[in-house]
């Protein structure tokens, strides 16, 4: 787009608030995501495309880019990002542009996008006709979660219980005839978080990050007002877990646990009553209930949190997903398939050994 500038800002204020301007802003694109970031392996830098005169920001791209020691090779992301009025092709294709710049400059095996942009809309549609025309491919490679459901907040708190399904609201008014409570959680409950969180992933059979990641990954967001921890108990025990983000008109159910007790008491339900009320309370217009299934098919991994996450009442939401851009096909061959393979020999060799000397 003719006129624009780039600028790079160097405050939190600064960045934070030209974002809050744009449409539909990010958490993941924040200043505090970046700066979170940049303490655990990535490098934040940060471009805002701004008219002139009026400094009137058009779009934004918060971008982390990873060294892949000991390859002279880079990979270059943003996260939920770029963030722009996706039904401007002219400001895309500038804003991809300059992605594509920072990539080739900085030796970058990609850049990896993957916005909110819906595939059932004609802007959605021309969004992956300029991705493909100008050489981007989709990722095998999903970082987050590519579909989630929203739940609309402006409707009262009324109409929001009555629009949830029947055993939904059942659950909630059951939870408090049994004696389950809700309290707001502050950085001190940080060991009893993980410690429900650590719980959770055991009997899941998912792998977690070590505590020292989350107490900055919650404790850094929770400080800056843009996150909120939610605890469920009886009788003083803690046994449930929710971590609630927000930015802009939109927050995010990020984080959830549960231990084995009291279960039957339906504590999960209430805390996310409990979550729906403090996000109105702040001011949100969008709950992002953070994660749904590729496909709508019950033979799906994550069918069972799609089918308790969709009887609140929100709406099954697709995006486009992740898409790179390879400034060599070479390399890029290199990085996204020849490596995982040797990885993966590598890893299965050092299993074989393992346990030939055990």
């Amino acid at each position: 787009m003719v006129g624009l500038q780039v600028v790079r800002p160097t405050t939190r204020a600064e960045w934070n608030k030209a974002l809050v301007e744009l449409p539909a802003p990010h958490l993941l694109q924040t200043w505090e995501w970046g700066s979170f970031k940049s303490r655990h392996g990535w490098e934040p830098r940060r471009y805002l495309w701004t008219e002139p005169e009026t400094e009137e920001p058009f779009a934004a791209a918060s971008v982390l880019t990873r060294r892949l020691s000991p390859l002279p090779l880079a990979v270059v992301y943003v996260p939920k990002g770029p963030i722009l009025d996706y039904r401007n092709g002219t400001l895309l294709e500038v804003v991809l542009d300059q992605l594509e710049r920072v990539a080739r400059r900085g030796r970058a095996a990609c850049v990896k996008i993957d916005p909110d942009v819906r595939p059932d809309t004609s802007a959605g549609q021309a969004v992956l006709e300029v991705l493909r025309r100008r050489g981007w491919c989709r990722s095998d490679e999903e970082i987050q979660f590519r579909n989630t459901i929203f739940l609309d907040l402006t409707p009262s708190l009324d109409a929001l219980l009555m629009g949830m399904k029947s055993k939904w609201r059942y659950n909630i008014r059951l939870a408090e005839r049994k004696g389950v409570t809700v309290r707001r959680g502050s950085c001190e409950d940080h060991s009893l978080l993980y410690s429900i969180y650590e719980e959770t992933a055991s009997r899941g059979g998912f792998i977690i990050r070590p505590e020292s990641y989350y107490r900055d990954a919650w404790g850094s967001f929770i400080e800056a007002g843009l996150a909120q921890p939610l605890i469920a108990e009886v009788e003083d025990e803690a046994i449930a877990m929710v971590i609630i983000y927000r930015f802009g008109k939109r927050a995010y159910y990020m984080y959830g646990g549960s231990r084995s007790v009291h279960r039957e008491r339906m504590p999960n339900n209430l805390l996310q009553w409990e979550a729906i009320k403090w996000a109105k309370e702040k001011g949100c217009t969008v709950y992002d209930m953070w994660g749904a299934p590729d496909q709508l098919d019950e033979s799906d991994p994550m069918w069972g949190v799609y089918r308790f996450k969709e009887g609140f009442g929100g709406e099954f939401v697709e995006h486009i997903g992740a898409w790179d851009y390879p400034p060599s096909g070479t390399v890029y061959w290199l990085y996204s398939v020849a490596m995982p393979r040797v990885l993966a020999v590598m890893r299965r060799l050092h299993w074989q050994r393992a346990s030939e000397g055990s």
